[in-house]
């Protein structure tokens, strides 16, 4: 399946008030992981066509402003309407967050999931599974 690696910096906008990462800005940087990917597979005419379905994380350590982080993403399953990534985003001391995130695909004009175009099943592999229409 395909995979991205990206480096971020720690924002101050990115940190709360204890001096670490929001955890909001976990989500940014796999999003940000997520349009890489998709801009290197020419994909990148799927943005508002993959609304987010589900996204799970694992907070394991604190990032802190100025450090420099790296963002793991990786298609892990491609279902006929729906697509799991895993990432990690590691910084100084490893693994700071890992997790899933779940997007759909939705034509704007469906008010459901509708089938992956063939040029997303040529880059991030075959059908996995059939499934259930997920409404986004």
């Amino acid at each position: 399946m395909a995979k991205v690696t990206i480096e971020r910096t720690v924002e101050w906008y990115d940190t709360d008030a204890a001096g670490h990462q929001h955890h909001s800005c976990i989500v940014r940087f796999v999003e940000a992981a997520e349009a890489a990917l998709l801009r290197e597979h020419d994909l990148a005419w799927l943005f508002g066509e993959t609304p987010r379905v589900r996204h799970e994380i694992n907070y394991r350590s604190r990032l802190w402003f100025g450090e420099t982080v790296t963002v793991t993403l990786e298609v892990v399953r491609l279902g006929n309407t729906s697509l799991q990534y895993a990432f990690e985003v590691r910084g100084k001391e490893g693994v700071a967050a890992d997790g899933t995130l779940i997007v759909a695909h939705a034509t704007p004009q469906s008010p459901t999931s509708t089938p992956w175009p063939q040029p997303v099943i040529d880059a991030f592999g075959t059908i996995r599974a059939q499934e259930a229409v997920v409404t986004p």
